[in-house]
């Protein structure tokens, strides 16, 4: 009989290598490994050699960074999406599609089963195996460190490293990290180590190292440099009057954030599974779309459509944040923001300077905004009449009005 196929989720770290070769000696199966290009650059330098020296059958390294920003980014932008304030979704939002391109891999190969190396604790684990519920539900998932027999055989990271090099596994067995680092197109995040005290000061210039994407704000150029943004439908489609792809647009975003400090974030945030967690993140070019999105927002969105997807914001990151990108309310919601976006067309032009992104100007063919009605001068089209201001007030004043006549006549016991 032919083995079972499993399909691993591989990054080649210590990790994702010690797991797969457990799951093949575990299982007795024949492991897929799947590492998906989404913008981590050197990271994926070797990866198939290793997973291939570490006992895959196989080996997918797949770029997705082009579909990652078409149709991931994007859609997650028009909705304005920012988780608790602060997070503008990076690892979140790469997940699905993870998931995504794991279950086409395994419905072209005939693999019953699918595995991560996520640990019991974080969002991930939900994310993957949320994403894979919602298209394909009949595929097993294997999530080992979950698993009692995996975790009484390695109950830290000594016994890992010692289990690579008896079994041969092509793993830099050094020292650990003082923190965990993962990296897309979008960001980079980072957490535990010597992060899981917030009190521990990132920013401070013995630090500077750990950040790969920007330069420190005191660090970046003393002179402001503009670009221009132009959105069509709520996309950008070109920088500074070149046409760009999604893809091209985050890359050179990226670029100019990061030479200009921007788009760092400290936070302490909430995790799916209860608990708070510490994490850092760089996301420069996203941030920068992030700000100019919302300007173009401003002159072509009618206040009444804009007020009705605000209201969504929250649910909409938390359903991203939380692994619910293929639920069918997200996809409700996501219809409606498509609706909204159906005039966010325009230029938006933009100062970046030490860490901080200025509004300088934006213009649209389809403006709602019309200086002529909003001068404090005379207003040539008479499209308002200052009078009418009186009837409005007092109609909006009058429930007001009957409320505070009840508290001043009624006395309530105490």
């Amino acid at each position: 009989m032919a083995k079972e196929k499993i399909v691993l989720a591989y990054s080649g770290g210590l990790d994702t290598s010690v797991i797969l070769k457990w799951l093949k000696e575990t299982y007795d199966a024949e492991i897929i490994a799947f590492t998906a290009d989404i913008g981590q650059k050197e990271e994926l330098d070797g990866l198939e050699a290793k997973a291939l020296a570490t006992g895959a059958s196989k080996v997918y390294i797949d770029d997705l960074r082009a579909e990652f920003a078409q149709d991931f980014i994007y859609p997650m932008f028009q909705a304005g999406a920012l988780y608790e304030g602060q997070y503008l979704l990076g690892t979140s939002i790469a997940r699905p599609l993870i998931a995504k391109r794991m279950v086409d891999i395994a419905i072209a190969e005939g693999a019953t089963a699918i595995a991560h190396g996520a640990t019991g604790k974080g969002n991930d684990q939900v994310r993957f195996e949320l994403g894979v519920a919602g298209l394909a539900p009949n595929i097993k998932v294997i999530a080992p460190w979950r698993l009692e027999e995996f975790r009484s055989q390695f109950p830290g990271r000594a016994e890992m490293i010692a289990y690579a090099e008896a079994n041969g596994i092509p793993v830099q067995a050094s020292a650990a990290k003082p923190y965990s680092m993962d990296r897309n197109l979008l960001h980079i995040s980072y957490e535990s180590g010597v992060l899981e005290d917030p009190w521990f000061d990132a920013s401070a210039p013995e630090n500077k190292e750990m950040f790969l994407l920007t330069n420190a704000p005191e660090d970046a150029p003393d002179e402001a440099e503009y670009i221009e943004l132009e959105f069509l439908k709520g996309d950008c489609v070109a920088l500074n009057g070149e046409p760009q792809t999604p893809l091209q647009v985050m890359e050179k975003l990226n670029e100019l954030g990061g030479k200009h400090g921007i788009g760092r974030v400290d936070m302490v945030e909430n995790r799916f599974v209860g608990m708070k967690s510490r994490g850092v993140y760089e996301t420069p070019g996203g941030t920068i779309l992030f700000t100019a999105h919302r300007k173009m927002e401003s002159i072509t969105m009618d206040r009444e459509v804009m007020n009705v997807r605000d209201s969504l914001i929250t649910r909409y990151s938390t359903l991203v944040y939380n692994g619910f990108w293929f639920a069918p309310e997200r996809k409700a919601i996501q219809a409606l923001v498509a609706e909204s976006q159906q005039n966010v067309t325009g230029t938006v032009r933009l100062k970046l300077y030490k860490g901080n992104i200025i509004a300088a100007g934006v213009k649209s063919p389809v403006s709602l905004y019309n200086p002529n009605i909003a001068t404090m001068e005379a207003d040539p089209t008479q499209a308002y009449d200052q009078g009418d201001a009186t009837g409005f007030i007092r109609l909006n004043a009058l429930r007001l009005k009957v409320s505070a006549g009840v508290a001043e006549s009624t006395e309530l016991p105490e």
